[in-house]
């Protein structure tokens, strides 16, 4: 798949997408809300197992419990890493959100499994708040277009960000 900022190309077909409300950048760092320019992999993912069921695809998904966060601490020994806890000590990003963002959301290799502090942390795909509506980072899909893309992902995928101008 091929992401610009004007959209992404995957499988011969063309997509709307969000990506961060600091457009694309060579030199990620947390909170810039920039979308990390570069070639990734989709590793895994979460989604709400009480709102759907989840899609058949090759990457492996789990359901996002109400105690699932993110650490987007700097500080965290887990920063950039799932975990669960209702009283997580560290700066985090709930994974189960009222709204309907991360219904479906799939893990990129941007700075992860092994994190470095301040590269940036959770950059997802996900379903988008409203058309091309920047994220915080992250790409951002259609609902019905991200369950197309995620049913044909398959291991040898890749994400390929780049500034198109």
């Amino acid at each position: 798949m091929v992401v610009t900022r004007w959209g992404a190309r995957f499988m011969g077909r063309r997509f709307p997408c969000a990506i961060g409300r600091g457009g694309m950048t060579a030199d990620k760092r947390e909170g810039d809300g920039a979308t990390p320019l570069g070639a990734w992999r989709l590793m895994l993912g979460g989604y709400r197992a009480d709102r759907a069921r989840p899609p058949r695809t090759a990457l492996p998904l789990s359901p996002i419990g109400p105690r699932d966060v993110w650490s987007d601490d700097v500080a965290d020994p887990d920063y950039n890493q799932w975990r669960t806890g209702f009283t997580y000590p560290f700066s985090h990003e709930r994974l189960r959100r009222s709204d309907p963002l991360y219904d479906l959301f799939l893990v990129s290799d941007w700075n992860w499994p092994n994190a470095e502090p301040g590269k940036g942390s959770a950059i997802f795909v996900h379903r988008w708040r409203k058309p091309r509506h920047p994220t915080a980072g992250c790409i951002a899909f259609r609902p019905d277009h991200l369950a197309w893309i995620v049913t044909r992902w398959t291991p040898r995928s890749r994400i390929i960000l780049r500034d198109a101008g």
